[in-house]
């Protein structure tokens, strides 16, 4: 039977630490932790097409799956202010459904399409609702009210971090609230204070990248959060704000932005894999 270095003509690297620039489908054997890695291959892709919104909008909370999502708020064009509009995607088209109790933006979003929870959002506020996929409920308020924040989990256990608090609203917060289903409770903060960012993941198992500072607005920073603190872990290849993107903290995207003030639009999208263990015999 071939080998390793049969196969792909070198032998397994050793190491203290896990390469900070691997490729993928790279292997070593990190001896600090005596384990054997690899650096997950990324599948490509391509993007198609989807059904039109029945209101145009930008700055709203989506939740949901590809197949079967909602799109909450945002900020209509033809109308300044935010807006309570609500849509139900189906994979292929969106419907409109019940509206949210007032109208805002920039708010955050978690759950799935029968089981949704929004939250936050600008006008400033601290509102919490629930969806049932067919209704909202008030429920408990966070314990600061705050807009262009991230939100990740489910309705039952979800995260609220970083965004822009009264006064200083341009700034962001490093502040970080955990959703049990019935309040809100502030946990650990982010090493850095965000805005204008994207993140993904679970309430034990989230990332936050691409942020927003008026003192140093490119940063590159990403983070991780384990369910009771956050790491800082590999950096953007571009510090960039007003992004989009989200995934899971072991797979990530982040999409277009900006690289501070005045300078153009960032086409460019990132992905993030994180580095997984392999058995050996």
């Amino acid at each position: 039977m071939a080998d390793y270095k049969d196969i792909v003509g070198s032998k397994v690297t050793t190491v203290s630490s896990n390469p900070e620039n691997s490729t993928s489908g790279q292997v070593w054997y990190n001896t600090t932790d005596n384990v054997l890695r690899y650096k997950k291959p990324v599948t490509s892709a391509a993007w198609a097409s989807g059904g039109n919104l029945n209101f145009g909008r930008r700055s709203g909370a989506h939740l949901g799956t590809q197949t079967a999502a909602l799109y909450v708020g945002g900020l209509k064009v033809t109308n300044p202010g935010g807006t309570d509009k609500v849509e139900s995607y189906n994979g292929t088209a969106f419907t409109e459904v019940a509206d949210i109790p007032a109208g805002k933006l920039s708010l955050a979003a978690a759950g799935t399409q029968p089981a949704g929870l929004a939250f936050g959002g600008e006008p400033e506020t601290a509102d919490t609702q629930t969806w049932n996929g067919s209704g909202w409920t008030e429920v408990n308020n966070l314990n600061k009210a705050r807009h262009n924040h991230m939100g990740d989990g489910t309705q039952t256990a979800a995260l609220c971090f970083g965004g822009g608090l009264a006064p200083n609203l341009p700034a962001g917060s490093a502040l970080n609230e955990s959703w049990n289903g019935t309040s809100w409770t502030e946990v650990g903060d982010m090493n850095n204070p965000s805005s204008y960012h994207s993140g993904g993941g679970t309430s034990t198992a989230a990332i936050t990248m691409g942020r927003f500072n008026p003192s140093s607005p490119i940063w590159p920073q990403t983070e991780a959060w384990n369910g009771s603190s956050w790491t800082e872990v590999a950096d953007l290849s571009t510090g960039r704000y007003f992004t989009g993107g989200g995934g899971t903290q072991g797979a990530s995207l982040l999409i277009s932005g900006q690289a501070g003030p005045g300078t153009q639009n960032i086409q460019s999208s990132e992905e993030f894999s994180a580095v997984s263990t392999i058995a050996v015999d």
